[in-house]
């Protein structure tokens, strides 16, 4: 029987900190926020990445399941409807 996790034996561990002036304007401000984050999503992947979409996409019709998982297949979003241009670009027309 074929094994259903993915084995990955490289581990970058450097950390190659940014200027100061870039974190200030970064989404997400220092190391201690991404390791937060990262924490927040290993302990619930689909509640992470529903939030996620749910604060940061337009959709035109949301999602009927966050995560459909059969593997080694995986559909995030099924059934969710969005358009990538008003995402990227009309729903900021109003904005700076």
């Amino acid at each position: 029987m074929p094994e259903a996790d993915i084995l990955s034996i490289l581990k970058e561990r450097r950390v190659f900190p940014p200027d100061k002036k870039f974190s200030e304007r970064a989404h997400i401000k220092s190391i201690e926020e991404y390791e937060r984050l990262s924490k927040e999503a290993e302990k619930d992947p689909e509640g992470f990445w529903e939030k996620i979409a749910t604060e940061e996409i337009h959709w035109f019709k949301k999602w009927d399941k966050a995560l459909e998982w059969n593997p080694p297949f995986a559909k995030w979003f099924a059934g969710g409807e969005l358009n990538i241009s008003y995402n990227c670009l009309d729903r900021h027309i109003t904005t700076w």
